[in-house]
């Protein structure tokens, strides 16, 4: 018995040792990855959420989290063109500015739509070589940075409309929004990205 007292004081003492003397032998479950990944991001808590599933696949691979975020807010933005068009089809009636701001607004969504789509291309197909890796991803910078602008355009035009229904205006703001915080953090991660190189 006495034996038994003596030898638990000591199994603890060997556990602090054990955590003191080698603390990088944690167990990670991704959450490490996404975060390090997300720390360039404007908009840190919804990348977090959006690219969390990617964080056991991406690592700490700069390419692959770049293809995320960009995956990511293609899907998010195909949801919003579709919402826009069926907006488009339910209120022809309403005519005048708000008509042609709906309208704008699904144009500009689908060249958002086609830069996105041009940039995952592109990021699934990168060069090891260090100038085409270069040029690569400054065309991908370009891409994502003018779907940003293609966004701000449609949000431009419900800012400046304030006769639209105001619940119906907000939530239109409040989707393209956050397709617009989704593709400034892909632009980072594309960023993130450049300096790491090939």
């Amino acid at each position: 018995m006495m034996a038994q007292v003596k030898f638990v004081p000591l199994l603890l003492l060997l556990i602090v040792c054990r955590l003191i003397m080698f603390p990088c032998f944690s167990i990670s479950d991704g959450n490490d990855y996404v975060e390090e990944a997300c720390s360039v991001t404007r908009y840190h808590d919804l990348c977090v959420r959006s690219l969390t599933p990617f964080a056991n696949t991406a690592k700490d691979n700069p390419s692959i989290w770049a293809r995320a975020g960009v995956s990511v807010t293609i899907r998010e933005a195909k949801a919003v063109a579709q919402y826009l068009k069926t907006l488009t089809i339910n209120h022809r009636k309403l005519g005048g500015r708000y008509a042609n701001a709906l309208s704008d607004c699904v144009d500009s969504f689908q060249s958002a739509l086609d830069n996105l789509h041009m940039s995952l291309d592109v990021l699934r197909k990168l060069s090891a070589t260090a100038t085409e890796f270069t040029s690569q991803v400054e065309d991908v910078t370009t891409w994502v940075s003018a779907a940003l602008t293609d966004e701000d355009t449609c949000l431009d035009g419900f800012e400046e409309d304030r006769r639209a229904e105001k619940r119906l205006r907000n939530l239109i703001i409040s989707r393209v929004s956050n397709t617009s915080y989704l593709t400034s953090n892909a632009l980072a991660l594309v960023n993130k990205l450049a300096t790491t190189g090939p």
